[in-house]
């Protein structure tokens, strides 16, 4: 497992140049944290959704990721910028775009490639804000 520090994240997050978005979606409960600080250099509305594929042990305890929302997404035709902790098989990503399907998504991981990247490793990272 690698470390990293409050400065090597907040280091990477500054030098981002985000293009325009609406909305900024967290996807709970790792990308909350992150999506926080992204919600506050782009000074956007936040919404997070709740999808759950694995434990805190890292792994899956269901056979797809799982949406646990009720409602239909409430908003259509927004450029949403969808964050999450790790990108490692796709399935969380997927039902969320699924679910935000009537808006234009880019993505956003701390470990994982996507539009907008933090790492990308295949080691387990521990991020400042983990305990």
């Amino acid at each position: 497992m690698i470390t990293k520090t409050w400065k090597e994240f907040l280091s990477i997050l500054d030098k981002f140049e985000f293009e325009k978005f609406d909305l900024i979606v967290a996807i709970a409960s790792g990308g909350i944290i992150p999506a926080a600080f992204i919600q506050q250099k782009l000074n956007i509305p936040m919404q997070i959704i709740h999808i759950n594929y694995r434990n805190k042990n890292h792994e899956p305890i269901y056979s797809n990721a799982k949406l646990f929302e009720e409602k239909a997404f409430p908003y259509n035709s927004k450029r949403i910028l969808l964050v999450d902790d790790v990108l490692k098989t796709g399935n969380t990503i997927k039902v969320a775009k699924q679910y935000l399907k009537n808006n234009t998504v880019k993505t956003c991981f701390i470990n994982g490639k996507g539009n907008y990247s933090f790492f990308q490793t295949k080691a387990c990272l521990k991020m400042p804000w983990k305990r």
